[in-house]
């Protein structure tokens, strides 16, 4: 896939007619998934300042250190129709900011995740200015994948997707969930993703806790073990994707009816997807039928999250949530039960709602998988 496609001509006027609509005169992007959406830099995230100055008319500046002007320079940002200016170390890079405004400016967006030095020296380089969040802006522009972002997450989906298919060859008894998410994390990169974001192996008792991670703790025979994995692609992309196993013995009984219940929640929520359902009805979809299988408890989460540039961003599958859903939007649907000091599971795939209903980026097998 083209990086024109991703980054098509034209994106930056775009968000400056939002930028103007949301009564802001600039966006101050510093690195993040904010300035590559909008330029294709994938910049360092330094103590050097590097900010893109997206004024609401004008022309946009990508202020850059000048050891990382060749790196600028050879991303997509120049064909883009940014201006670039570098700062030489020991300079003060804060000037070049309000010259890049062009005048007076009352109020500006940061991205949401600067970091807090920067943030304190852009009040002091503009203290007329009131500060927003970017995402005001963002948020609403990123939300609706393109059909070229779709297909890079279908890419990262297919990615994942292959590593979990090799499960068999790592996940075994008398390993330690350390061992196996080792090569898991190679593998991850070796089915084409540039970084590993997360690896979860949660066996036994650690499957009750969502956010686990690893331990040195060897996997049991016959123990659940939820494996949750992602990284990001050469595009930028996230994969996301869980899927739970038995390694070398039966499964608990109990644990058998629950994966059950689990596996019907998470496709009947998937079914769910369409334009005009909200994300709280999302959420219902999964939640209602392992709730009333006397397990509602032991849904610890929301069902889902968005998915892009960023592993979780808008719009999340969550009580609460009465926006509607529109094609393009790209998200998790991943219910799951945790019994403490017992067992879990958790059922992920990626979806994107389409036109007419639902496309699942991630389409292994979601029965238990019994290795």
């Amino acid at each position: 896939m083209g990086t024109d496609e991703l980054h098509p001509p034209g994106r930056l006027t775009v968000a400056q007619r939002a930028i103007a609509a949301a009564g802001l005169d600039a966006l101050l992007l510093t690195p993040g998934s904010d300035l590559r959406y909008l330029t294709g830099y994938d910049a360092h995230a330094g103590e050097r300042l590097t900010c893109l100055v997206l004024p609401a008319q004008g022309e946009p500046t990508l202020i850059v250190p000048t050891l990382e002007r060749p790196a600028a320079e050879a991303s997509p940002a120049p064909a883009t129709g940014v201006r670039l200016v570098d700062h030489a170390d020991g300079t003060d890079p804060y000037p070049l900011v309000v010259a890049a405004l062009d005048g007076p400016v009352a109020a500006v967006g940061l991205a949401d995740r600067m970091w807090a030095e920067q943030v304190l020296a852009l009040r002091a380089a503009l203290p007329g200015a009131t500060q927003r969040l970017a995402s005001e802006v963002l948020a609403e522009l990123r939300i609706r994948k393109s059909p070229a972002e779709v297909a890079a997450l279908a890419e990262a989906g297919a990615a994942i997707d292959a590593v979990h298919e090799r499960m068999g060859q790592w996940l075994r008894p008398g390993r330690t969930e350390a061992e196996v998410a080792a090569d898991i994390a190679a593998a991850i990169r070796a089915a084409g993703h540039v970084s590993v974001d997360f690896v979860i192996v949660a066996a036994g008792p650690n499957g009750a806790s969502p956010h686990h991670g690893t331990s040195d703790r060897p996997i049991g025979a016959g123990e659940p073990v939820v494996v949750d994995i992602g990284g990001t692609m050469p595009s930028g992309y996230r994969s996301d994707c869980t899927r739970t196993y038995v390694a070398g013995g039966p499964a608990p009984a109990d644990f058998v009816e629950y994966y059950a219940v689990l596996r019907d929640a998470q496709r009947a929520a998937v079914a769910a997807v369409r334009p005009g359902i909200t994300g709280a009805a999302g959420d219902a979809a999964a939640r209602e039928p392992i709730a009333a299988a006397g397990f509602g408890p032991a849904f610890l989460h929301r069902t889902g999250h968005g998915i892009g540039l960023d592993g979780h961003e808008e719009p999340y599958l969550v009580a609460g949530n009465d926006r509607p859903l529109e094609a393009g939007m790209a998200f998790s649907i991943e219910p799951g039960i945790y019994l403490a000091g017992r067992h879990g599971a958790r059922i992920e795939d990626i979806v994107v709602c389409t036109t007419d209903g639902v496309q699942r980026l991630n389409t292994t097998t979601t029965e238990l998988i019994a290795l």
